[in-house]
């Protein structure tokens, strides 16, 4: 059995790892950028023009203890269920890999991907809500699904809908999953010395008594966890910046020099390393703020919001 796993392993890493290098050094990377320009250039520029419009909204209605609804979420509550996955490990290990792997420029591709990402977001929100349903027992459902197949009518449109639904499945099911709770568990094993796998069940048993309630039992605890956790995630990130303020403009000029000069650090030829820290800065940059991934759309769905 062992011998067959093995040979298993040795043929496919190798074709994953291939496809892999493929789509996230070039397709993905395109597609981020363009995509995110051209819905900047038609929102004209959204993220800049409304972002006090947007911060008035988001904090006019901040509260821990939101109203009961019969269907779907308050906006603050979509909001907070949305920002759940933008917020946390993504930041912390995207931008740690992002460095490790593609050097300190890539924190600039990883700024690039996300200004752009904000019109993105802003175009994924609002079709979720544009092109979302309501079933006859009240419930809302939305999310990109409904808007490829109402933008792309007939099997083409039922086969991307149906491409994306398998993919987002894997993608938020199990590999995302991995990835944050292997960080979780690893942090509480080296600051603690508590095994990753207690940390592992535990995780399990929390997240499955907040997603067997339902829609309402996750945007109730959303809605209450996300603030303190954003609050604490920026004061520990303030409180670093400050202990260690005078490294911030080296930092700062190592981030902008290696944006463009990156080979110094990462090695090799400069097409190559170019090419390393804009395939990182994309990569880690998709995977903190889920800008294009078509995770959060499902969250803004449910708000109930014209």
């Amino acid at each position: 059995m062992e011998s067959i796993v093995a040979k298993l392993d040795a043929a496919l890493y190798p074709a994953v790892c291939s496809v892999n290098t493929y789509l996230s050094n070039y397709i993905l990377v395109f597609l981020l950028v363009a995509v995110g320009l051209w819905y900047s250039i038609k929102t004209r520029f959204i993220q800049v023009r409304c972002f006090g419009e947007g911060m008035r909204r988001v904090f006019g209605n901040l509260t821990l203890n939101g109203k009961k609804h019969d269907s779907g979420m308050s906006s603050f509550q979509a909001l907070a269920t949305a920002i759940a996955a933008q917020v946390g490990t993504g930041n912390i290990v995207g931008a740690s890999g992002a460095i490790l792997t593609g050097g300190p420029g890539a924190i600039f591709w990883m700024w690039v991907i996300a200004f752009f990402g904000m019109a993105t977001i802003y175009a994924e929100a609002t079709l979720a809500i544009k092109t979302r349903i309501k079933a006859a027992d009240g419930t809302i459902h939305g999310g990109p699904v409904y808007y490829i197949t109402t933008a792309f009518k007939g099997g083409f449109g039922k086969f991307l809908a149906t491409l994306f639904a398998v993919a987002i499945i894997l993608a938020l099911g199990f590999m995302g999953c991995m990835v944050q709770s292997n960080s979780i568990g690893e942090c509480f094993q080296t600051a603690f010395g508590i095994p990753s796998w207690i940390v592992g069940v535990a995780l399990v048993i929390i997240c499955g008594i907040i997603f067997l309630g339902g829609v309402q039992r996750l945007a109730a605890v959303t809605e209450k966890i996300v603030p303190i956790m954003a609050a604490i995630f920026l004061l520990g990130g303030l409180v670093v910046l400050i202990f260690r303020i005078r490294y911030v403009p080296a930092t700062f000029g190592m981030i902008f020099k290696y944006a463009f000069e990156p080979q110094a650090i990462v090695g090799g030829s400069f097409g190559y390393a170019i090419k390393q820290a804009i395939s990182q800065g994309a990569k880690r940059g998709l995977f903190s703020n889920e800008a294009g991934m078509g995770s959060t759309p499902h969250a803004h769905a449910q708000a109930n919001v014209k």
